[in-house]
């Protein structure tokens, strides 16, 4: 049996796993489970909450919509900066997380410096997975498929000479999918000839790839339609890594002492924000209901 005690928000106190049979296990020491924040500029941060809550079931999470300020793509980096660093202080004197991840790639190639100097928690990026893709191309042919912000800056450049330097990639920047995948994840329909379309540079290049990153947290949630189109493909994305890098950072804190053995854990608490309302926010209401959020709200 093991004995919860839920304080302010998302904070567990894990008192200790008692065993039918004494001697077992030992007891847990006392521990406290703070929330971790996942923000993105709307619903492609949840992919990597899928995959965070998938290998850490009993971690309290607080999710941030910002869709006041959806997308972030075609805004300076000034004010992707100044957005995501208020939204995450305010956010941080909320709830006093243990760590924050930024599930955005796009503000992810902008802000990390400037979270990290304001807050002082460890700080989560996502970095689209050229490595991955570059390992397991065999062609040596392999896809980019981001915003057009991602796809042109020098971080990405760099990332593609460091680690797929002996890759030719084809690099595809759409701020229309991001678009098309926050309407599919609200339930809406949208015709699979407009995806075939954003993805026709893949199939019109002399040499197609072999693997595709998908360098927005948002493309994994359409991942079925590109596939649809592209068969052949086989497209990465990097939400296991970053829970990986989540659960490293966590245990390096001390801040976990869940066993793999303890199964029982208390439900953990699912909070998720929007920053502004919007025509379907039912939808994302809706959406995100099976994923076991308790409250959504506006900030």
């Amino acid at each position: 049996l093991t004995v919860l005690l839920i304080h302010s928000f998302g904070e567990i106190l894990i008192m200790g796993t008692f065993c039918k049979h004494q001697g077992t296990h030992p007891p847990l020491k006392p521990a406290v489970l703070k929330p971790i924040i996942i923000l993105d500029s709307g619903s492609g941060g949840l992919t990597v909450f899928d995959e965070i809550t998938r290998i850490m079931p009993w971690l309290p999470v607080v999710y941030c919509a910002d869709n006041g300020g959806f997308p972030y793509g075609p805004k300076s980096e000034q004010e992707v900066t100044e957005r995501v660093c208020q939204l995450l202080d305010s956010l941080y004197t909320r709830y006093d997380p243990a760590l924050v991840v930024v599930a955005c790639n796009t503000a992810s190639t902008i802000v990390l410096n400037a979270v990290r100097a304001l807050l002082p928690i460890p700080v989560v990026g996502v970095v689209p997975a050229i490595k991955t893709a570059a390992t397991l191309s065999r062609n040596r042919c392999i896809g980019l498929l981001a915003t057009p912000g991602t796809v042109n800056r020098a971080y990405t450049d760099q990332l593609i000479q460091d680690f797929a330097s002996d890759c030719e990639v084809i690099r595809v920047g759409s701020t229309e999918l991001v678009h098309l995948a926050e309407r599919v994840f609200r339930g809406e329909s949208v015709d699979i000839a407009r995806f075939e379309q954003i993805l026709a540079p893949f199939k019109e290049a002399h040499l197609q790839p072999d693997h595709i990153v998908l360098g927005c947290t948002h493309f994994p949630l359409v991942r079925q339609k590109l596939s649809m189109c592209l068969p052949k493909v086989v497209f990465v994305d990097s939400g296991e890594a970053i829970a990986r890098r989540v659960l490293s950072i966590l245990k390096d804190q001390q801040a976990l002492r869940v066993p793999e053995f303890n199964t029982n854990y208390e439900k953990p608490i699912f909070i998720a924000h929007l920053t502004a309302k919007d025509d379907n926010q039912a939808g994302f209401v809706a959406a995100i209901a099976p994923r076991g959020f308790q409250r959504v709200s506006v900030l």
